[in-house]
């Protein structure tokens, strides 16, 4: 049965749902309750803190930032601790800066998450989404390109020639997942484009630069597309979907090795009931899941990464 805490005021303020969320008098930090016997005795318990969360920037920074300073003071809530949301610069700065201890809870796509845990003896996976259990990819173009929507991922051997963009480096769903199926087109992103494909950096940038014509077509996440679609930010009549993948597993929460030696034992299991807990009960969580394009959090195991990791030694991204 989940346990009752008094509430934070975290909750949004003049935002719909469907939105960034922004908390109120948020800053780098979320402090604690100071009242409240649950709070304080989990302080107590815990030790002072700071937890420090981040996740890879893989979206809008502005965006990112309001999500996870929102989930920084539900977790600071849930748990009575001090959370504080760390912003990284890339991909590669996440998992470095989880491996020196510099970071205690990390949101990684599945490709960025096994090779944080490879770089970092007893990580944990905690939690993922429920969205995540069965994630794809979306393949765009824009429509000057010629190229037709296709059924299968035999006919991405269309995107041959064409000038290509993926995400970030390290994105599972805008990089690592779109290769292995180019590949499996019979497309070799390295030999088989029209030049070397680009490097967008995110998934928002993907949709922009193959809108405005710098790129005939590219690749990101399925969450990212819909959302942009649905808030009518990408000019259609431009650029369109052109495939949709088969599903893998992407997106999870990874626990720091250091964090029950820091915060206290056990606590490592308390954040996993933390995230388990997210379950849209009232407003405020309602509109956290809604940040994260979910409906729940869900149980997640590093088993659950196994395809990914074996596409990455493939692919030469993990050795």
């Amino acid at each position: 049965m989940r346990t009752s805490h008094r509430r934070l005021s975290w909750s949004v303020a003049g935002l719909s749902l469907a939105v960034a969320l922004a908390t109120s008098g948020c800053g780098g930090t979320s402090e604690p309750s100071g009242s409240g016997t649950d709070g304080a005795a989990a302080a107590k318990e815990h030790g002072e803190g700071p937890l420090r969360i981040s996740a890879i920037p893989d979206m809008d920074p502005s965006d990112l930032a309001e999500r996870e300073k929102a989930m920084a003071a539900y977790l600071a809530e849930e748990l009575g601790v001090e959370v504080e949301y760390v912003p990284v610069s890339d991909y590669a700065a996440s998992v470095s800066l989880f491996g020196t201890g510099d970071l205690d809870l990390v949101f990684y796509g599945g490709l960025t998450g096994v090779q944080a845990r490879l770089r970092t003896e007893g990580a944990e996976v905690l939690a993922q989404r429920d969205i995540d259990e069965r994630f794809r990819s979306v393949f765009i173009a824009h429509r000057d390109a010629g190229l037709e929507p296709v059924d299968d991922v035999a006919g991405l051997a269309e995107l041959a020639d064409t000038r290509f963009t993926f995400g970030s480096e390290s994105s599972t769903s805008g990089r690592l997942m779109p290769s292995y199926f180019l590949d499996q087109a019979g497309v070799d992103p390295a030999a088989d484009l029209d030049g070397e494909p680009g490097f967008s950096g995110s998934h928002d940038l993907t949709i922009d630069l193959v809108e405005s014509g710098s790129y005939e077509a590219g690749a990101l996440n399925e969450q990212v597309w819909r959302s942009r679609t649905e808030a009518g930010t990408v000019d259609t009549e431009k650029v369109q979907e052109i495939f949709t993948t088969p599903e893998y597993a992407d997106y999870h929460w990874i626990g720091s090795p250091g964090v029950d030696e820091r915060l206290g034992d056990g606590f490592t299991e308390d954040l996993r009931q933390a995230l388990m807990d997210l379950d849209g009960s009232d407003t405020e969580e309602a509109a956290l899941l809604e940040a994260y394009g979910a409906e729940a959090i869900v149980p997640a195991e590093a088993s659950d990464h196994e395809r990914i990791e074996e596409i990455g030694r493939t692919l030469g991204l993990i050795r």
